[in-house]
């Protein structure tokens, strides 16, 4: 798939870090916050893109992958339910490898200003191929490779190796496929399609965090809405 992006450079002291951000907004995705029950609701574009978002992640180990989910399009009376989750967040991706801190994001997020656009391209199957390799050891007792999540300045970080963040893609490719065959959602229902819990750390207790992954069209207008063109008369 291709990516069109906006990349930053923003430093703090002596170090330059590379953010990337989509170039146009996942409009009809929202992310509710896990401190409280993490619920993502996205159309088929948000969650493909997301898809592609986490892949390019996986094969990024110096980039933070920015997802800027609190501004987007109203999800009706869902919307109440993101509120009871803990309200919305954003989404940040970053390889393990790259040790950022989460308390820095505050200051790095305000040096996102005048990015560049970029291109980029995302392979299928490569990230299939790694999602696989990851799938082998997932339930090896000494496996530690799992997504960490971690919550600040209303966003959620989820930090891992190429692998998990290979998984994950595979997670979000799978829900954009699947939500189209749902038979609730043409009729403007939310349907949980698929989880990120697996690539989490395993945890009996009943607070472990929750990523679900949910499908919900968006209204038929939006397809055809263009700026400065008036909607059709009902």
């Amino acid at each position: 798939m291709q990516l069109k992006m906006r990349e930053f450079r923003p430093r703090i002291g002596p170090a330059e870090y590379r953010v990337v951000q989509p170039w146009e907004p996942l409009r009809h995705t929202a992310l509710g916050n896990p401190d409280g029950y993490g619920c993502l609701i996205g159309d088929h574009e948000g969650l493909a893109r997301l898809a592609a978002l986490f892949s390019f992640a996986a094969y990024s180990p110096r980039t933070i992958v920015h997802v800027p989910l609190r501004k987007g399009a109203p999800l009706g009376e869902y919307e109440n339910f993101i509120e009871s989750c803990g309200g919305r967040v954003d989404l940040v991706l970053v390889h393990h490898s790259l040790g950022l801190r989460v308390t820095k994001w505050p200051e790095l997020r305000r040096r996102l200003v005048n990015g560049r656009p970029i291109t980029v391209r995302t392979d299928e199957a490569r990230t299939n191929r790694d999602h696989a390799t990851w799938l082998e050891r997932r339930d090896d007792d000494e496996n530690r490779d799992w997504l960490r999540p971690d919550v600040h300045a209303s966003t959620l970080f989820l930090t891992g190796s190429r692998d998990v963040l290979a998984s994950a893609s595979t997670q979000f490719e799978f829900a954009a496929g699947r939500g189209l065959r749902e038979e609730k959602v043409p009729k403007g229902h939310s349907v949980l399609v698929s989880m990120l819990s697996w690539e989490l750390r395993p945890d009996p207790s009943v607070h472990r965090m929750q990523f679900d992954i949910c499908f919900k069209a968006r209204p038929p207008y939006e397809h055809f809405r263009r700026p400065g063109r008036r909607l059709p008369a009902a």
